[in-house]
């Protein structure tokens, strides 16, 4: 070797750079290659992520560590109070008792286990399927739910939030571990099947045996197990008796994990065969705390709740809410005594057919702001479970008038050359349609005798009104534009999916709004036009903090103000209150000057609804009577009350009268 090839090769060694740690890009690689990592880089990447997350997983398993056991999962009452803060009724304190393991029969256990986690005996009490959908999910912006080990469902139940976060889902995740590591399986399944959530506000499956069948859990059969096993995937969902929906999800799933433990080996053939029926449970019962009109309140409270907070049953369920209502004590105690009153002493049902099978519901809002101070429901919640004040499907009726009559004052009547004409209260009205000329004969069938002065002048609108005229508000509303008529209707507080056909008869009453949709819209009349949407709920409170979403809803101008004061004068005074509402008898006016409306008297044998609404000014009050028989369709009210009612409507004035006056004798009602 020369001296310049020796001299080269050190000058080479000199200016060549010294070895990297992480070879990329790759040297003495050109072009494309030069970016191709090699495979010892890509596996020792991998291991060292591998590594990374190992650390950390170690790292928060051993900072996690297992809470008191229950201390999360103690089920609490919801308490309602009433308008002045008082208490009404605490709900759901009795409704959880843990059992031990032993006393679910085996059956039950393998169903619940057939059903959410066939595994559970042989698993390490977690999911890595389940916590890689968890991941995923959250990479893609979507909830982190996923499915869980029995194991992972009682952490949840009993030491963490329901909160669906992905940092949630690893704590559940270690905790799970933990507790498989220091708890035998039947103490983890024990804890389950007690702190799991099967609906009707039943915690644990004791509860739930009790809330479906009536019967301890010991007393469960085969059957009667799988299908609560189905409700651990959602208690509403399933419910059977909710909806025809539910029971198809029921009869499938049930059927599902009869065959499921079939294949699992805990139930032979022959005795999967023996079940072929599906097991109905009972009806939805209320606790005896909720008896008289307190179950009608709760669950127009609750409802409420729902659709403005977004909680669900399962968390109102939990219990441990404070729900601080708009209900009046002393008016709901007055609508109730008002109607029983009043119903003890016209009907019969013992005595009489035609008296049997009567409802009555009612309810009363206050106009200038909305709140629903007072309900009748039904005899008693425990055992008439339909909310009558809250119920559709009972035709309006001339309740419905008033507000054909707003429509024409509002926007006037359509002329042939497609003009608009404006009316007032004191337009002469025919029946053809006409506003000048002689008037429709008004002492015909159907109509009472037209009182001085109108026998003989043609008649205005505002007589229309008195005598409750079918055939001039059914013209009326043709030529103001049925259209215009029902969003009329719906600006003053009805809702739109209460509305019927527009047709012919739609200004008389066919739409089927409730109770208290009809004294919310009766209530704009009262607030001068302005409507304001009923609410049940001032706030609700949870471990000292009040929910958000219940602040209460700003009014909307339905109709001019002088619009709602000139329906107000055509429907105030005995004229409404006596011949439009029951011939020959007028309830004796309130206290304070009322207007209101009732159905009238020209009505044939077929009418299947009686209604009187009408408000104070500062109070808003609508009753219905009607006759009811479970999977029927509405019965006639014909000869209800002997001949001295005109098919009921006799019987939702005195009501509306009696309660009114017995609420402006106190001092309870119109107070904001």
């Amino acid at each position: 070797m020369t001296a310049a090839t020796r001299a080269f090769r050190r000058w080479g060694a000199a200016v060549t750079p010294p070895a990297r740690r992480i070879d990329y890009p790759r040297h003495g690689r050109r072009g494309v290659r030069r970016w191709i990592p090699s495979w010892r880089l890509v596996l020792g990447t991998a291991l060292t992520g591998v590594g990374a997350l190992l650390g950390l997983f170690a790292l928060v398993y051993a900072q996690v560590d297992i809470p008191s056991e229950n201390a999360q999962a103690r089920q609490e009452s919801n308490v309602y109070y009433w308008a002045d803060g008082s208490h009404m009724v605490s709900v759901g304190a009795v409704n959880r008792r843990n059992v031990p393991l032993s006393e679910v029969p085996a059956p039950v256990r393998d169903a619940a286990i057939a059903a959410e986690n066939a595994g559970f005996y042989s698993d390490s009490g977690v999911s890595f399927g389940g916590l890689g959908r968890a991941v995923s999910n959250m990479a893609r912006g979507r909830e982190t739910q996923g499915g869980s080990t029995i194991t992972q469902q009682y952490v949840k139940n009993t030491y963490l939030s329901q909160e669906q976060t992905l940092s949630r889902k690893v704590k559940e995740f270690c905790l799970a571990l933990k507790l498989d590591n220091r708890t035998s399986k039947d103490e983890i399944l024990q804890g389950y099947l007690n702190t799991s959530w099967f609906g009707r506000g039943a915690y644990g499956i004791q509860a739930a045996s009790n809330a479906y069948y009536g019967m301890d859990v010991d007393e469960l059969d085969p059957s009667q197990g799988a299908f609560l096993a189905a409700l651990l995937k959602g208690g509403n969902a399933y419910d059977p008796v909710l909806s025809p929906a539910n029971r198809r999800r029921a009869v499938e799933r049930w059927s599902w994990i009869l065959d499921r433990q079939v294949e699992l080996g805990m139930m032979d053939a022959a005795k999967r065969a023996r079940y072929t029926r599906f097991p109905q449970p009972l009806a939805r019962s209320l606790s005896t705390a909720l008896s008289g009109q307190t179950g009608y309140l709760v669950d127009l409270a609750e409802r409420y709740v729902k659709k403005r907070t977004g909680l669900t049953d399962a968390e109102l369920d939990r219990g441990g809410y404070q729900i601080h209502t708009t209900f009046e004590k002393d008016a709901v105690g007055k609508l109730e005594r008002s109607v029983r009153d009043v119903l003890r002493r016209g009907l019969n049902p013992e005595g009489r057919k035609e008296d049997r099978h009567a409802q009555v519901g009612a309810a009363s809002v206050r106009p200038v702001d909305g709140a629903v101070v007072a309900v009748y429901g039904g005899p008693d919640a425990t055992e008439h479970f339909t909310n009558n004040a809250d119920t559709s499907g009972v035709p309006a009726g001339s309740v419905f008038k008033p507000f054909v009559l707003a429509a024409a004052l509002q926007h006037g009547v359509r002329r042939e050359d497609g003009s608009a004409l404006s009316v007032s209260a004191e337009s002469f009205y025919a029946e053809s349609g006409e506003l000048t000329g002689s008037a429709p004969a008004l002492d015909g069938p159907g109509f009472p005798p037209p009182p001085a002065p109108y026998g003989h002048v043609p008649t205005t609108l505002r007589m229309a009104a008195v005598l409750s005229s079918n055939a001039i508000f059914r013209r009326l509303g043709d030529d103001v534009g049925l259209r215009r008529v029902e969003d009329m209707a719906v600006g003053a507080g009805m809702l739109r999916s209460s509305m019927a056909r527009r047709d012919e008869e739609f200004p008389l009453g066919t739409s089927s709004p409730s109770a208290i949709r009809v004294a919310t819209s009766y209530a704009t009349f009262a607030n001068g036009g302005i409507k304001n949407e009923p609410y049940s709920v001032t706030r609700v409170i949870r471990d000292g903090t009040p929910l958000a979403g219940l602040e209460r809803p700003r009014g909307t101008r339905a109709m001019d103000e002088a619009v709602a004061r000139g329906v107000t004068s055509v429907f105030q005074g005995a004229g409404v209150l006596g011949p439009g509402t029951a011939k020959g008898t007028a309830a004796p006016a309130p206290v304070r000057p009322a207007a209101g409306m009732g159905v009238s008297t020209n009505q044939n044998e077929t009418q299947r609804a009686a209604w009187f609404a009408g408000h104070s000014g500062e109070l808003a009050t609508a009753v219905t009577l009607f006759r009811s028989e479970p999977g029927k369709p509405l019965l006639s009210l014909a000869g209800v009350g002997r001949e001295e009612s005109t098919r009921g409507s006799l019987y939702t004035t005195r009501i509306w009268s009696a309660y009114m006056r017995a609420v402006s004798a106190g001092s309870s009602a119109g107070t904001p």
